[in-house]
């Protein structure tokens, strides 16, 4: 009997990497022992944590900033430790959080083309953990809701506009947690621990939801990730130490929708999913490949695609969101793959032969607004992500700058669902008086941009009439 291969428009998809002048070169990669992807990567920004004498630093590079990376290029270098994990805001391509083995998190605004002086003071310190924080992730819709996880066994949620920490999860695991990610919608966050059990867990009621106690046997490190459409896949090892990955219902979790044996490597293999596509693309660390599968309703429900093979083995990856790809060539993912010594963009295609806008490969895709501002989501609401069209591409917008707004000085965001309707009048003024603070505010800030700007201008032209000098006098 002929055997039909399955139809896939993803079945020939192929990686390539860049050339050398493409790659940003010269970087000394983080050779802290975490198990975190290194690199975060947005259309702006890559962002890649780096060894540092004497504390935690990472590197924030212009996408067009290719080529050897001066080792006096500035850094953001405010945390007393090690940097253990870095993560891009979604809803503001200038924002980034890290966690580190100081036990704090940190939020940071990037200058708008990039860094020209060091970074060490951020926007907001996120005092709450007691041992170091090695995970860091922004809800998917709601405004300024960041979520942290660390070596207590604690998952901290807060609202990063009032620098508050708003949900405290401090009594649901009882040993390491590997990793967290949020569903769709941000409702929900399943868990990875080191008791070998994956947790789905409702952080505002701050309950579990289901779980599978091993889900993978072995005893090396495990992930979690939802789907788009609510399952969760995991990855993990099994009793004999071989590499496997796992598809589960979170309403049925006592046996897996599927389950698949790779190797015996020993790298921890992180996901990477693409809504969108349903490709999940699966980078072990000290792998040399990214292997890439098509997640779909028809058994056996995980299918293998290909594998994207190189020589040198991966430090660390960064995943692009779909917004800052280029349509134009059916680019559908770009990682960007640590080396030692550098980092290089890996681009993945659909062979096409037309030029026009292939509208199958590109669904509209989680656009760069936030569904909700942060007290919404706090109060009970959820909603998916706002999407956009990529048909003549992704153009960034302006991003306004992340104010913190401690909750005593000032809080001009009336309360939701309060009764509220005899006292309507005056929450009126209260916030016209706010919407005049903040546009007050929005002047002061810009003029101490101006100013700020003028000060590197200056600084740069004094260090070049200095080397002047210096040629002169030699």
């Amino acid at each position: 009997m002929r055997r039909v291969v399955r139809q896939s428009k993803f079945r020939h998809v192929f990686g390539q990497a860049v050339k050398n002048d493409q790659c940003y070169d010269d970087i000394r990669v983080s050779r802290v022992t975490w198990d975190s992807s290194f690199c975060a990567v947005n259309p702006r920004f890559v962002a890649i944590i780096i060894e540092a004498s004497g504390g935690g630093a990472f590197l924030v590079l212009p996408l067009h900033k290719t080529g050897r990376i001066d080792k006096s290029y500035p850094t953001v270098c405010g945390h007393t430790g090690p940097v253990l994990d870095i993560d891009w805001c979604p809803h503001n391509d200038q924002v980034i959080a890290s966690g580190s083995e100081d036990c704090t998190v940190m939020v940071w605004q990037i200058p708008e083309n990039g860094l020209t002086l060091s970074l060490t003071e951020p926007v907001v310190i996120l005092e709450g953990h007691s041992k170091r924080v090695g995970i860091v992730a922004w809800h998917p819709t709601a405004r300024n809701v960041l979520l942290s996880a660390g070596c207590d066994n604690t998952i901290i949620i807060w609202n990063v506009g009032t620098g508050e920490a708003l949900l405290n999860l401090d009594d649901i695991h009882s040993d390491m947690i590997y990793n967290v990610s949020w569903n769709r919608n941000g409702s929900l966050i399943c868990t990875a621990s080191k008791d070998k059990k994956v947790r789905v867990i409702d952080p505002r009621k701050q309950e579990i939801v289901a779980e599978k106690e091993k889900a993978h046997e072995g005893a090396r490190p495990m992930r979690a990730i939802f789907l788009a459409d609510g399952n969760v896949f995991t990855t993990g090892f099994s009793r004999m130490s071989e590499r496997q990955l796992a598809l589960w219902n979170p309403k049925n979790m006592e046996e897996p929708i599927a389950l698949h044996e790779m190797d015996t490597s020993n790298g921890v293999l992180l996901p990477f999913y693409d809504p969108d596509t349903s490709i999940i693309y699966l980078c072990g660390k000290g792998d040399s490949s990214i292997r890439y599968f098509e997640i779909t309703d028809e058994s056996p429900y995980v299918h293998y695609l290909n594998t994207f093979s190189s020589k040198e083995p991966q430090r660390g990856m960064g995943y692009m969101p779909k917004r800052g790809l280029d349509v134009n060539k059916c680019e559908i993912a770009r990682f960007f793959k640590l080396h030692e010594r550098k980092c290089e963009p890996i681009i993945m295609t659909v062979p096409r032969k037309s030029d026009l806008f292939q509208d199958d490969l590109y669904p509209d895709t989680a656009g760069p607004e936030a569904a909700l501002e942060a007290e919404e989501w706090f109060e009970g609401r959820n909603a998916d992500p706002l999407l956009i069209s990529l048909k003549h591409g992704y153009i960034p917008g302006k991003n306004r700058d992340l104010k913190v707004v401690k909750k005593n000085i000032l809080d001009s965001r009336p309360t939701a669902n309060k009764k509220c309707d005899l006292i309507s009048v005056p929450k009126k003024n209260a916030d016209a008086a706010g919407v005049q603070n903040e546009a007050k505010l929005d002047e002061i800030l810009k003029e101490i941009k101006s100013i700020k700007d003028t000060i590197c201008n200056q600084d740069e032209r004094i260090s070049k009439l200095e080397q002047q000098m210096a040629k002169i006098a030699a």
